[in-house]
């Protein structure tokens, strides 16, 4: 097998494409022949020693994946050779071939794609747990999307609007908003030429949205908090954007009646299994009756994953970048 190994992480310049010994699955485990992985934000940041979770080095970085199941472990009865599955396993996928717990992988159906199969997972689960379970978002109600154009924000517009809300999508581009708009937004705000608060009053009527989700922190958090509606949720997703995590006044909260509620679906898949389960049987559900699709910025083939990375640095991504093996 072939794979980037990180030996050192600090930053992409150390990572090298090695080839190494094709592992055998342990007990509970299955080893996939990788045919598509996706980039994550986490991705860049575990490579630069950034991320929560410190891998033992070297590692292989990459965090989701899809492919053929090639060998099964001791004990693993749901899963055989030959069978189409996606993981989320946090490292392992930039290369050929991985090993990962059998409890990870999630069955694929013949129409879904390796590529779409790669970038979905992790985008999707975040944004339905943030949205449905977190957000509790209501049909009819309103939700603001930040960074909208990205890999979460993508799939959250795609969820809100099979829920039946109406999505204000707001970027950085008048290009992202167009893709925002094709997806099913039903308003758009250019956060670089656009007061954001003025366009919310506009947008609404003055209401505020009743959800904001926000994967990017930074300077857009408190105006969009100030611009709440009564009894708003807003959903802390991430910092993509920010070098320093943003504060709030305390008081916002208390003058909206408002909720500020952490996401973090990662800890939602290990503490409620059965509930993260059943959630990803719906969205796999959707999928399938095309009323979501992942958004992909395109494919490179995964020899050209620091490519990949460069082009996720320059924020020009909309949507996920895909790394595919021959």
């Amino acid at each position: 097998m072939f794979a980037w190994l990180c030996t050192d992480p600090v930053g992409t310049d150390n990572l090298q494409w090695q080839e190494l010994p094709t592992p055998a699955p342990g007990k509970g485990e299955v080893l996939v022949r990788i045919r598509a992985a996706s980039l994550n934000f986490p991705d860049v940041l575990i490579v630069q020693n950034k991320y929560q979770i410190k891998p033992d080095l070297p590692f292989v970085p990459g965090s989701e994946y899809a492919g053929i199941v090639e060998a099964v472990g001791e004990g693993v009865t749901h899963l055989q050779v030959g069978q189409r599955v996606a993981a989320l396993s946090g490292t392992g996928g930039f290369a050929t071939h991985a090993v990962v717990a059998a409890q990870l992988c999630m069955p694929l159906a013949d129409a879904f794609s390796f590529e779409d199969a790669a970038a979905f997972i992790m985008t999707y689960a975040t944004s339905c747990h943030a949205l449905l379970d977190r957000g509790q978002l209501q049909p009819d109600e309103t939700v603001l999307v930040l960074g909208a154009a990205g890999g979460v924000g993508t799939a959250a517009i795609q969820i809100a609007k099979a829920h039946g809300a109406r999505v204000i999508a707001a970027a950085s581009s008048d290009d992202k908003l167009a893709l925002c708009r094709q997806i099913g937004a039903d308003a758009t705000i250019n956060y670089q030429t656009q007061d954001l608060r003025e366009a919310l009053r506009s947008l609404t009527k003055g209401k505020g949205p009743d959800v904001v989700y926000d994967p990017v922190g930074g300077d857009y958090a408190e105006p969009a908090f100030r611009s709440i509606a009564w009894r708003g949720r807003y959903l802390v997703v991430g910092f993509a954007a920010s070098a320093q995590i943003p504060t709030l006044p305390m008081n916002l909260p208390l003058l909206k009646g408002a909720s500020l509620v952490g996401v973090f679906w990662g800890a939602f898949s290990q503490k409620e299994p059965a509930a993260n389960a059943a959630m990803l049987q719906q969205l796999a559900t959707w999928y399938v009756q095309g009323r979501i699709k992942p958004v992909l910025d395109g494919t490179l083939p995964m020899q050209e994953l620091k490519r990949a990375y460069a082009r996720m640095g320059q924020r020009a991504v909309r949507g996920k970048l895909v790394l595919v093996n021959d």
